[in-house]
């Protein structure tokens, strides 16, 4: 079974399977030396992070007056979160202390929305700071911790598993404190913008689509019919026969252009879905797919129309894969709600195996509904069918004036 949550991100915490602490003993273990070797390292460490982070402050600051003042600042802040990285790797290697790397800085592909709006975004990335706020606090905890596992190694050696132990302790409330990612507020950001790309390059994929269908479509048929008529005008007068036979034609392709127009406009939005509700819209398009397909929606009432047109083109594009390649006897619609969700599942008893690798119409599907803070889970063994569940929020629908 493969799940697909908006929610790509990382996690704050810290991973559930961190080493455990043992109890401290008067042993020297090898886990002890590690961290005495932590603490020790500690001063070096602390004292490069203080210049760099003193330096890049204080120079961009005083040059923020000039065109190159911030820009230098935002540089150094990347600079300084590269510093957050090595501190938590070397956490993990000397305290066993896990914690997820942050979610890259919002805006951090300078070509793609503009070098100032990086300078902006790196300038307010929270982790950069608070990297930088550990820098600082460090330098005199590096000198205090220097200073006590070295008089500990040759005067309070008995004791120094035990000091060792509440200094690391101390340093791991650091680390997780001020090196971890900026809990939900920061994941949720990073999510939004991910989303709002998907739905900024979904939307012009299907502009591209409906300029492609008209140019292609109806538009060709009606310069032709144009045409037609142009030359049935010509012939009205000298042979009214055949200027009939090409009105006749011309009719026809009327007809033809109108019924192209009809599919292009359901492909938008369908008319049925506005005038009568997803019960509705999902039994027409359930009669054009391949198999047989049951359609059951249990709503009392209706979903804001922004998520009905989700829910739609979601069951339209499940149902298209089913005709297209499930093999599938028969197949199940079924749409209802729980509490602020509207949950969608799609079953057939084809020949399964379908896969939500990148590139592919599910993968494609689920990244749209991820942009909605939907979930998609497809279950699709080989050889007994495909069960796919959607949910997405309800959202009330808001009254017409």
């Amino acid at each position: 079974m493969t799940v697909s949550r908006t929610v790509p991100g990382t996690t704050s915490r810290a991973s559930a399977d961190e080493d455990p602490l043992p109890p401290s003993s008067f042993a020297l273990d090898r886990r002890t030396w590690k961290e005495i070797a932590h603490l020790l390292i500690n001063l070096p460490v602390a004292l490069i992070g203080f210049v760099y982070v003193a330096f890049t402050i204080s120079v961009g600051a005083g040059l923020s007056v000039t065109v190159i003042g911030l820009p230098l600042l935002a540089f150094g802040l990347a600079g300084v979160r590269m510093l957050g990285r090595w501190e938590r790797a070397r956490a993990r290697a000397m305290l066993g202390v896990r914690i997820d790397e942050p979610s890259p800085p919002l805006g951090s592909r300078p070509l793609r929305k503009g070098f100032l709006h990086w300078v902006r975004r790196s300038l307010l990335d929270p982790v950069a700071w608070r990297t930088a706020l550990y820098c600082f606090i460090r330098l005199p905890w590096g000198v205090l911790t220097f200073g006590v596992i070295m008089v500990g190694l040759f005067v309070l050696w008995p004791v120094l598993p035990f000091i060792t132990r509440a200094l690391t302790a101390a340093d791991r409330v650091m680390v997780r404190g001020l090196l971890s990612p900026s809990d939900e507020l920061e994941r949720r950001i990073a999510e939004l913008e991910s989303d709002r790309g998907v739905v900024v390059d979904t939307a012009a994929a299907d502009l591209r689509r409906i300029e492609r269908d008209l140019h292609d479509g109806a538009q060709a048929r009606l310069v032709a019919l144009a045409m037609g008529l142009g030359l049935a005008k010509e012939k009205l007068l000298e042979d009214p026969e055949a200027a009939a036979a090409m009105v006749d034609e011309a009719h026809g392709e009327v007809k033809i252009a109108l019924q192209e127009l009809r599919d292009l406009a359901r492909g938008i939005h369908p008319a049925v879905l506005t005038d009568r509700g997803l019960g509705a819209a999902l039994s027409s398009i359930s009669a054009r797919c391949t198999a047989p397909v049951r359609v059951s929606v249990e709503l009392t009432e209706r979903p804001a129309q922004a998520i009905e047109g989700i829910a739609y083109f979601t069951v339209s594009e499940l149902l298209q894969n089913i005709s297209k390649h499930a093999r599938a006897t028969s197949a199940t619609v079924e749409v209802w709600r729980s509490a602020d969700r509207l949950l969608i599942q799609v079953s057939d008893d084809g020949r399964g195996g379908a896969r939500l690798d990148a590139g592919t119409g599910m993968s494609g599907l689920a990244e749209r509904l991820q942009a909605v803070d939907g979930l998609f889970v497809l279950d699709s063994s080989e050889g007994k069918g495909t069960t796919v569940t959607v949910e997405v929020p309800w959202r009330e629908r808001v009254a017409q004036p």
